[in-house]
């Protein structure tokens, strides 16, 4: 699971801008914001980039507090 989703609407950026950010299409995009599909970490570390923050803080940790 990624954080994508809440990143951009923290930040208010649209899918469309990532999407042209990345090279990637909006549907390629989307997929990875509704976590229908999960990004390499390649591209996750693009996005983190493009976004000035860090790659860790757009993962969902799957360890329990």
């Amino acid at each position: 699971m990624n954080r994508i989703k809440e990143v951009l609407e923290e930040k208010g950026i649209k899918q469309t801008w990532l999407a042209e950010k990345l090279g990637k299409s909006y549907n390629m995009v989307n997929g990875y914001v509704q976590n229908r599909q999960q990004p390499r970490l390649e591209i996750l570390n693009d996005i983190a980039k493009i976004l000035d923050i860090d790659v860790k803080d757009l993962i969902v940790s799957s360890k329990n507090p």
